[in-house]
């Protein structure tokens, strides 16, 4: 529906006078100030503005189920702020068919076009339902007639049985935000846990006591807490690399529910201790009793590996036979449906199917080990003040052998015993011990991943440049490019020519290519013609970059830095002149260090007698650098970029 105000801009004034006159107090009213706003102030490369947002939670005193109301308000600045107006609404429900539902949806988009304010209401048509997967479903809508500079308003009310799930409110988003608030009203018959994440700091923060707010049977009656929360002028969440899952950092409020007390007397717990945490799981049919399987080794493994009096090579071997038997199907699944026997029988299974089987063999070859549980990277920290079972979503298995510890996952056949996915190193699990109770462990790599670059080039009389590269890497560098390597060995070598523009790539080998080698290493000769002028060669020596632009582009970072495990760069170019050539400039020496001896990098240029010698050492100490690091590190990486692209002068002797 299409509706135009003819409204001079005098009439305009009066409409929206109230807004003018107390600018610093956001409405959800759509003011002329709002629509003839061009950019945020304090961040001119918004694509769009959150104007106001408001959130209100409530339990209805007759239904006893959960609303909230929300209300948004944002600016459109240009074409690529058009996302904005896709609005979508997740809806839960469980299985045993409660569901949550929306209602009220209402939509306008204003536009001002000359002096004239055009809105357009949303239909109620173009409303969608969409079922999501088995456990939510989808309403989507759009906001009609959307054009650069429009504001746009829609509000909804979504209805829920679950007072396990109160609303959360997320104050930070990927635009910026003038104004964002969230009211909670929670009788005191249900108790959460109240966790604020992010580093943004609440401009107001109120409760008080609503008395007898909810009544029950037989008289009974409730209080309840009623919180206001507000915050001001949010930046906008910009996600960069190096780093874990938003949910860690995004400026927002969430309830976990401990306890709720009924009227006729029921108290129900939910907010458990690990204690209590810990008897259910040994007792669950997915991760208890899968644990407490009997497996027979000998169908499975040789009697060569069992008679293994190393117990270190025992554990290898069954890490390997694991490893290359059985083929993880994608799934984590690691509370629901884990059946080691299915696995057995199928050769292939989910993360818990497949590491709860390692376990086992490894237990039958009387080596220590116990399941850890544990969150991914991208999934989010798993909550340390109480135990929260559903944020795990991984299980992995610690093994204690001649006093040190290994942490496995045979899900990846590229892993090396010791090794994890990537995607586990998020700082800590929680190690299952049935007999002494569980605990937390960190979940780090012990090692350095490394990079070693060895380049021998030779400058030839007729301005031919011929030489050899080896190429050493280990830990993850070594996994990631095994993976690219074993996986097609053609492409793998296209994709090498072409790194080299205009060059000839001869005689390429491998070594170190076993399927769970700890470090790949491969060697290539090339030769190539280069540019002379007037006798002069400007010559780039790093023919390999291990960075070709500053990851850290941000004028400011709210959340830390997690490269997720130690690394080391270097780069060593040996570089014959012969009597051709004279080196006549070069860059300058630096050493430049990160603040407590957290990382360094070191270059060099020197000329012995006819050989030059390029020199590129990059040391980063810690797998986590805290926020304050962030200048430091965004200029060591301004000036290891810039230094790769710095070139050398050589001029024919004549």
């Amino acid at each position: 529906m299409r509706k135009i105000c003819s409204l001079l801009i005098l009439l305009s004034h009066s409409l929206f006078i109230y807004s003018q006159q107390d600018q610093n107090t956001p409405k959800y009213r759509v003011s002329l100030s709002d629509l003839r706003m061009t950019s945020h102030a304090k961040d001119s490369t918004a694509n769009a503005l959150v104007l106001y947002e408001s959130g209100n939670s409530f339990v209805d005193p007759t239904t006893y189920r959960l609303h909230s109301q929300e209300k948004h308000k944002i600016k459109i600045f240009n074409k690529e702020g058009f996302d904005h107006a896709n609005i979508s609404i997740y809806l839960y429900q469980s299985d045993n068919n409660s569901f949550e539902r929306v209602t009220d949806i209402t939509a306008t988009t204003y536009t001002l076009e000359g002096d004239q304010v055009i809105t357009t209401k949303l239909d109620k048509n173009d409303i969608h339902d969409i079922e999501y997967d088995e456990h939510h479903d989808l309403v989507k809508f759009t906001l009609p007639n959307v054009k650069a500079g429009s504001v746009i308003t829609y509000s909804y009310t979504t209805v829920s049985p679950f007072m396990f799930k109160y609303r959360g409110w997320e104050f930070q988003g990927d635009i910026p935000k003038l104004y964002s608030e969230y009211n909670a009203s929670i009788p005191a018959n249900w108790d959460y846990h109240i966790k604020l994440v992010g580093s943004e700091k609440l401009t107001i923060n109120e409760s008080e006591v609503k008395k007898g707010c909810l009544t029950g049977g037989n008289g009974g009656k409730a209080d309840c807490s009623v919180s206001k929360y507000a915050m001001k002028d949010i930046p906008a969440f910009i996600e960069e690399d190096y780093m874990t899952s938003k949910s860690n950092y995004l400026a927002r409020i969430d309830y976990e529910l401990k306890t709720f007390k009924g009227f006729n007397g029921v108290h129900n717990d939910y907010s458990k201790t690990w204690e209590t945490v810990d008897d259910e799981l040994k007792s669950d049919k997915n991760i208890g009793r899968q644990l407490q399987k009997s497996v027979d080794t000998d169908d499975l493994l040789s009697p060569d590996i069992m008679n293994m009096t190393d117990p270190l090579a025992r554990a290898s071997a069954i890490y390997d036979y694991v490893q290359e038997h059985y083929i993880w199907n994608g799934e984590y699944r690691i509370f629901k449906e884990v059946s080691v026997k299915d696995l057995i029988k199928e050769r292939t299974g989910n993360v818990s199917e497949i590491n709860i089987l390692l376990h086992n063999l490894l237990e039958a070859a009387s080596i220590n080990v116990k399941p850890v549980l544990l969150s991914t990277r991208k999934n989010g920290f798993a909550t340390k003040i109480y135990p929260v079972i559903s944020d795990f979503n991984y299980l992995i298995v610690q093994a204690e052998i001649d006093g040190n510890t290994y942490l496995l996952d045979a899900t990846d056949k590229y892993l090396h015993f010791g090794q994890l996915p990537f995607k586990c190193l998020n700082h800590y699990g929680r190690l299952l011990d049935f007999k002494n109770g569980s605990s937390w462990i960190d979940i780090k790599d012990k090692n350095v991943s490394s990079i070693v670059y060895s380049v021998s080039l030779e400058l030839k009389e007729d301005n031919a440049m011929a030489g050899h590269i080896k190429t050493r890497k280990t830990g993850y560098y070594a996994l990631n490019t095994k993976k690219d390597y074993l996986s097609n060995k053609s492409n793998y070598f296209t994709k090498l020519q072409n790194n080299y523009e205009d060059m000839e790539v001869f005689d390429f080998e491998v070594t170190d290519d076993d399927i769970n080698a700890s470090q790949f290493s491969e060697s290539y000769n090339l030769e190539y013609l280069t540019d002379a002028i007037e006798n002069a060669i400007y010559f780039n020596p790093f023919l390999i970059k291990f960075f070709s632009e500053n990851p850290f582009k941000l004028q400011e970072r709210t959340y830390p830095i997690d490269f997720g495990f130690k690394d080391t760069y270097m780069y060593m170019l040996q570089l014959k002149l012969g009597d051709h050539y004279s080196l006549v400039e070069k860059p300058k020496d630096f050493s430049l260090g990160l603040p407590n001896n957290s990382g360094r990098v070191n270059f060099s240029t020197k000329l012995i007698k006819d050989v030059v010698h390029i020199f590129l050492k990059i040391n980063f100490n810690s797998d986590f650098y805290p926020v304050e690091y962030y200048p430091y590190l965004k200029e060591i990486m301004n000036k290891i970029v810039d230094t790769q692209k710095n070139s050398i002068l050589l001029l024919k002797r004549t």
